[in-house]
């Protein structure tokens, strides 16, 4: 297309549009100019709309020549973002009209002005540079530290007791049933420690060394009767007696081991510092105190055992028997006994007129659902009761509690009264530091004092986070429950803290539990759930 009297020119990238008036000229509109500027290779170019519009205007007046700016040149523009923790670099690319587009090495160059100097992703800047269009594209990623590992305690025996239950995401102790009691002979390996490790440092694209954790350090406990660390190596753990290993916070204890035949008036009341296992019965009005466990090969009639560890029966518990164990108690039945478990109660068929306390859970007749029962006396446990049979028409009254753990709740209330003298002590030390820094310091205590408040400050620190552990346990007997395999029968009075309900009818199998309204509901197995009065 020619326009007589019409011509572009550019100086410098930009476009001027050159006219001189003509007679009888064709008529101009923009769109011709458009025209104009894409033959001449300015297609390309940021065209200003708004000036072709006023060009094409006054080419069709008679007027003196003209020169008017239509276009120009524009090189592509590029942007480097820093996320605040140094970890990305980010690119944004405007594209390029008429100009110089952007290029890989361009790129590069504004990384390393930008201080870019780790983790450069030099895929993405080509992708990014193909596109020429983009924004915010990460194109240098940082590297966090990886923490060192903490040093670990591995067992040569896997079969060592643990006496460290932990809770699982439901506040259940996973609670195993084991057998005969293990054996380690004198010099047998126990555990081997396996040091921490030193960790990765991280960086940031902008080259800074993140320094990574390291993993702590710590020791084989100092006390662990039975047991010693190996001469010449600090990592290996060996029995220095034979008994039964017990796993221990940072090792392995050994406990002696004390086998008798019965306990009866002949052996007399026995008192042993570590295991006491029994092959036959133990006898009415006889006392079995051990540190350890206390395992029974026979019944348990009418006799006390206390156990710092677990208490395992292999027969029954009869004739107001009273059982004690800091542990687990398990045993095949019992009947008008006393039991209390620091963890968990198993009976593997009923249990008749008894007063059972566990502080985490009650586990009756999990392996005989036909014979599995709990009739008469009293359940509370903080957790859970599960028992195929709860109450029985031709019983008496069964007593039933739930979300109850009087160990934690008196833990919890002697934790408060320490944080509270944790912060006085802590406030009393702030006024000190106070008070000498604006009194003046001529005996020199302002640096002791200061370093007494950061200890003050760390152990009352320390002492809330244990108190938010503690509330945690606490708030999960929300979620205590009585499961039901068969039904129940007869009465029975049911309590979830302070809410209780009298059961006088029957229920089939399901679970009693508290809902979001704080109403005791029983839940059946088609999941359909109705309030208990």
């Amino acid at each position: 297309m020619d326009f007589p009297g019409i011509c572009l020119s550019e100086t410098d990238g930009r476009v001027f549009l050159c006219v001189q008036p003509v007679p009888q000229r064709s008529l101009v509109d923009s769109a011709a100019l458009h025209l104009l500027l894409t033959q001449a290779g300015y297609g390309d170019c940021l065209l200003d709309e708004a000036a072709l519009v006023s060009a094409a205007n006054d080419c069709n007046k008679p007027q003196n020549p003209f020169m008017l700016l239509v276009a120009q040149r524009c090189d592509a523009t590029l942007n480097i973002h820093m996320t605040p923790d140094g970890m990305v670099a980010e690119l944004s690319l405007t594209p390029a009209q008429g100009g110089k587009a952007v290029t890989v090495d361009g790129v590069m160059q504004s990384l390393a002005e930008a201080g870019v100097v780790f983790g450069i992703d030099e895929a993405a800047v080509h992708q990014a540079c193909e596109q020429g269009d983009c924004q915010r594209i990460p194109v240098a990623h940082g590297v966090l530290p990886q923490n060192g590992g903490d040093t670990v305690f591995e067992e040569i025996d896997p079969q060592t007791i643990d006496r460290s239950p932990k809770l699982d995401e439901n506040g259940l102790i996973d609670y195993r049933e084991r057998g005969a009691v293990l054996v380690v002979q004198a010099g047998a390996l126990l555990m081997r420690r396996i040091p921490p490790m030193a960790g990765v440092a991280g960086h940031t694209v902008l080259g800074r060394v993140l320094a990574p954790r390291p993993g702590r350090d710590e020791p084989f406990a100092t006390q662990l009767p039975g047991a010693e660390v190996v001469p010449g190596n600090t990592d290996l753990l060996r029995a220095v007696v034979s008994g039964q290993p017990v796993r221990v916070k940072c090792g392995v204890m050994v406990e002696p081991i004390l086998r008798v035949a019965e306990v009866n008036m002949a052996t007399g009341n026995i008192h042993y510092d570590g295991t006491v296992q029994v092959e036959g019965e133990v006898i009415q009005g006889m006392k079995i105190q051990a540190t350890g466990d206390i395992v029974v090969h026979g019944l348990v009639d009418g006799a006390r055992l206390e156990a710092g560890g677990n208490i395992k029966v292999t027969g029954g518990i009869i004739g107001h028997s009273d059982l004690r164990a800091g542990g687990s108690v398990s045993a095949r039945f019992a009947e008008g006994a006393r039991i209390y478990a620091g963890t968990v109660i198993v009976l593997a068929d009923m249990a008749l007129t008894c007063e059972l306390q566990a502080l985490n859970q009650i586990i009756i007749g999990a392996k005989s659902p036909q014979r599995g029962r709990l009739i008469g006396g009293s359940a509370a446990t903080m957790m859970l009761l599960s028992v195929p049979m709860l109450g029985s028409a031709k019983g008496g009254m069964t007593q039933v509690l739930l979300g109850v753990n009087p160990a934690l709740e008196a833990k919890y209330e002697a934790l408060l009264a320490r944080i509270d003298k944790e912060k006085a002590v802590e406030d009393q030390l702030e006024k000190i530091v106070n008070q000498l820094t604006l009194t003046g310091d001529p005996k020199g205590l302002l640096t002791r004092v200061k370093a007494s408040r950061q200890h003050a400050v760390q152990v009352w620190g320390q002492s809330l986070v244990e108190r938010e552990e503690i509330k945690q346990q606490l708030a999960l007997a929300l979620t205590a429950k009585v499961e039901v395999g068969v039904g129940v029968s007869g009465s029975v009075n049911l309590a979830f803290g302070k809410l209780t309900s009298r059961l006088r009818q029957e229920f089939d199998a399901g679970t009693f539990s508290v809902n979001q309204e704080g109403r005791i509901v029983f839940t059946d197995r088609a999941e359909e759930a109705v309030l208990v009065v």
